[in-house]
């Protein structure tokens, strides 16, 4: 089985993020910063808060969906706000996606907020909230289940240190998992944590087991180059003993985000 966790960027390198996804052939897709606008709009939409401003895909969701169709798809949204095309205000949705390979059946899955609510008469104030979503999964082939958590986790202007709200956050993704998961049953956890190593999370996290595949391998960078800043720490991919690692990477080439995608391959 190969999983994929990737932060998409709201589909900003639209071209070789469309292109990667579809050349990866990973089973389980978990992605983060998916749009999904109803009705017809260009294709291209601009986020504006603050000062900031930042095209969007407009329809991301709905796109990744067409180029997979061998694949069942999932969306949770955070909040529903205004996008703009020009001086038009557009309303649109944000969130994860998960796509999941047909031959996988879903058995189980469950998705809630670990830090705030939903938003849905705009994207909120920041620390904006944030979801995360848990599937159970069957392998006919293997003859076993496996539990697949993502998470976005929330961003501070002050950074990725450990605050109460995310010591709650880790606590609520804990909670989570514990409603899909069946035992010790193999159990993998990624996304866009937002947190440094040597966060709370990961204690929350290693009680269920799971250790971290990225600093335990040696990865000091889950940021491409469209990203400037320090840390260049945000992506990780945690598994328990019983999953069996055959190869995993922080993607440095190519670049189809300012986050690198995760890519496990696993029996």
């Amino acid at each position: 089985m190969r999983i994929v966790s990737l932060n998409v960027w709201g589909g900003l390198l639209h071209e070789p993020l469309m292109r990667y996804l579809v050349e990866a052939e990973a089973d389980v897709l978990c992605l983060q910063e998916v749009t999904r606008t109803q009705g017809a709009h260009p294709d291209w939409l601009d986020y504006r808060d603050h000062g900031v401003e930042l095209p969007q895909r407009a329809n991301l969701f709905e796109e990744i969906g067409a180029a997979l169709p061998t694949h069942d798809a999932f969306f949770s949204p955070t909040a529903r706000g205004d996008l703009f095309d020009g001086e038009e205000r557009v309303v649109s949705e944000f969130g994860l996606a998960t796509f999941v390979r047909k031959s996988y059946p879903v058995i189980g899955q469950a998705s809630d907020f670990v830090h705030g609510e939903f938003s849905a008469g705009g994207w909120g104030a920041h620390p904006r909230s944030r979801n995360a979503h848990c599937i159970r999964l069957f392998d006919y082939e293997k003859g076993f289940a496996i539990t697949i958590a993502q998470i976005h986790g929330l961003r501070d202007i002050d950074g990725k240190g450990d605050t109460p709200d995310r010591h709650a956050q880790a606590d609520a993704l804990v909670k989570l998992i514990g409603q899909v998961r069946k035992g010790d049953e193999r159990l993998v956890v990624c996304g866009d944590f937002n947190v440094l190593p040597g966060s709370v999370t990961f204690d929350a996290l290693g009680a269920l087991g799971l250790s971290d595949l990225i600093t335990s391998r040696g990865h000091r960078d889950t940021r491409t180059s469209y990203y400037r800043k320090e840390p260049r720490f945000a992506d990780y991919m945690l598994v328990t003993p019983a999953v069996e690692v055959i190869a995993f990477d922080a993607v440095a080439e190519p670049e189809v985000s300012d986050h690198r995608a995760l890519l496990l391959d696993l029996r």
